[in-house]
Parts: structure tokens; C-alpha cells; sequence
């Protein structure tokens, strides 16, 4: 119920009810809306300029920026576990696969060098989330060339295996005469009695006795460089080249059994025990070169001897006794 207002009159002596005027009230009423709108306007803009209120369009941004914000905290997390893996394969790398194939290990510094130069990143700067963009763009791109490395020196690590596995294959590693068909192993590599001349003399090889007709077995993978008598001492004979500067030399032949360029393996059938050429009796003299060099044979027959044999060879071969040849 409104309330309703008196004034004194004076000359009647006498209250008398105050009669608003319609205007009036119509004119108050309408500065009572404008001035409410427009401390309504000053509030919400008050409110949208300090972030109290936000739009829309704000809140779905702010929404999209938290998603970004989780999924490049996501992807270091993944980056993090990925380099502690590839220090793991750097380790087994530098300590494990490049210490067997004799391999120099990868330094430190070159597996984690880091991009000098201009600002890479410059384009990335000015934002809000700009510091954290480029700490995961920068390990990602260090992620990324410590891949690379490590992929360049696995590619190293097979091609040295499979050097290796050739070069096992290669080494002369089996005597050249089956050790059942074996009479005797008449000399060793060092100074021998000549023979003939019964002098002392450096013998370069090792005789294995055997009767006439035995086989006579490549000692490892090669190509026949050789395969004629027209060597001073050694009659019929066959060279073998091995590759990695390894050489074989079979001696005194009777016959062969490979040609000039023909392709041989291991334990290959070559040729059959003799005595021709520069020989006192049936056997075959063997020799092995590492580039161009004599060395002793007995130093590779890990490929066909026990244990127990090969120190009977050895002791037989260190006798200074005669040679065959």
C-alpha cells in the first residue's frame, strides 16, 4: 500500500493531502530507468574488462588452451620416456656393439649437441603459452638428431658385423689335410735342416705328411689366384686369396681339383697330396700370408682342432727337425 503524504496549511489551519502530479511521476519514473541502465551498462562493462565475465567465445578459448596446455604436458612425459630408452640404446651403443666390432665410441658432445646459430624459435615468441612451445619444440628437435645419430651408427654397427662376419668366414681357420688322414705333422714354421742341402733355413710354412692322393681342403673363403706349377720349389700348387689381406699357399700337389678365379668355401675339396716340385716325400706344404707377409699357420687352426690337439700340434711343430721340402 503507497503511502500517503500531508502538508500544513496555514490559512485553514489544517492538514491537507499532497496531490502528485501525473507528469511528475511519469518523468521520475523515466530517470529512475535511464539512470538504471546506465549504471547497469558501467557494471557489465566493468565486469567484462577486469575478467570477471567472460564470453563465449572466451571460455571456449580458455577451454581449448587448458586442452593444449595437457597435451604438451602429455608429449614431454612421452619425450621423457623416449630419452631414457635412447640413452639406454646409446649406452649398450658405445659400451657393448661399438666396443666388440672395435669401434670408436660416439662422444657425448656429439650425441647431444644442441642447434647454434639464429633463433630458431623466433616465430614461436609473443604468446601466452610461448615459453613452454619452445622448451618442447627445442627437446623434440634434440630428441630428434639424437635419433639420427644413433640410426647412423647402427648402420655402422651392421655393416662392421657383417664385415666381421665375412671376415670370419675368410680367415684361414682349418689345417688344409683331414688330421685322420694325417701320418705325421713333419715340420713347423721357423729354421729347419734343408733337406738337400742340410743346411739351417728359415721354413715359411708348416708340412703335413700324408700318402699320395689325400684331399687337400681350402682353409677358408676365397678366389684361386692360383692354380699351376710354374712356382721355383713348390711344383703343383694353389693360392687362395681370402680378402682382408689374407693369402693361402698349398704346395707339392699331385692334382687339383679347382681352376684360376673359381669362387671356394671352407673345407672346400681343392686338391690331392703329392711330392712334386722342390719334395722329399708325400706331403703337402702349407703357408698364409697377411698382407704380403709370412706368418705362422699354426696361429689359426681354432676352426678344426680340440684343445687337446692343438697342443700336440704345437708341440710337434715347435721341434727344430727337417723339413720335407
Amino acid at each position: 500500500m503507497s503511502k500517503v503524504k500531508y502538508y500544513y496549511d496555514q490559512e485553514t489551519l489544517s492538514y491537507r493531502k499532497i496531490e502528485g502530479k501525473k507528469g511528475k511521476k511519469v518523468r521520475n519514473f523515466l530517470v529512475f530507468l535511464l539512470a538504471s541502465f546506465l549504471f547497469g551498462m558501467i557494471g557489465l562493462f566493468t565486469l567484462l574488462n577486469t575478467g570477471l565475465v567472460n564470453t563465449p567465445k572466451e571460455l571456449s578459448t580458455s577451454r581449448e588452451l587448458k586442452q593444449y596446455e595437457l597435451q604438451f604436458a602429455l608429449l614431454n612425459k612421452k619425450m621423457e620416456q623416449m630419452e631414457e630408452v635412447l640413452t639406454d640404446i646409446e649406452d649398450r651403443d658405445n659400451n657393448i656393439y661399438r666396443l666388440y666390432f672395435e669401434a670408436s665410441p660416439i662422444p657425448e658432445e656429439q650425441r647431444r649437441a644442441g642447434f647454434g646459430g639464429v633463433n630458431r624459435y623466433q616465430a614461436l615468441e609473443g604468446f601466452d603459452n610461448s615459453k613452454t612451445v619452445i622448451n618442447t619444440t627445442r627437446k623434440l628437435e634434440v630428441l630428434q638428431k639424437q635419433m639420427v645419430v644413433q640410426s647412423k651408427s647402427l648402420d655402422e654397427i651392421a655393416k662392421l658385423a657383417e664385415n666381421k662376419e665375412k671376415l670370419l668366414a675368410t680367415i684361414p681357420a682349418i689345417q688344409p689335410v683331414n688330421n685322420k688322414a694325417l701320418k705325421r705333422m713333419a715340420s713347423g714354421f721357423g729354421w729347419r735342416t734343408d733337406p738337400f742341402t742340410k743346411a739351417r733355413k728359415m721354413h715359411w710354412g708348416m708340412d703335413f705328411s700324408a700318402p699320395k692322393g689325400t684331399p687337400v681342403y681350402a682353409t677358408g673363403d676365397g678366389v684361386v689366384k692360383r692354380s699351376d706349377n710354374r712356382a721355383a720349389g713348390y711344383g703343383n700348387h694353389i693360392r687362395i686369396e681370402h680378402g682382408f689381406g689374407y693369402e693361402s699357399l698349398y704346395a707339392h700337389l699331385s692334382k687339383y681339383n679347382v681352376r684360376k678365379g673359381q669362387k671356394v668355401k671352407r673345407g672346400d675339396l681343392i686338391g690331392f697330396v703329392g711330392s712334386t716340385g722342390r719334395s722329399q716325400a708325400p706331403h703337402v706344404h702349407y703357408e698364409v700370408f697377411k698382407d704380403g707377409q709370412r706368418i705362422n699357420p699354426l696361429n689359426f687352426y681354432y676352426g678344426s682342432l680340440t684343445p687337446a690337439e692343438y697342443e700336440e700340434l704345437l708341440h710337434v711343430a715347435s721341434q727344430e727337425n727337417q723339413s720335407l721340402d
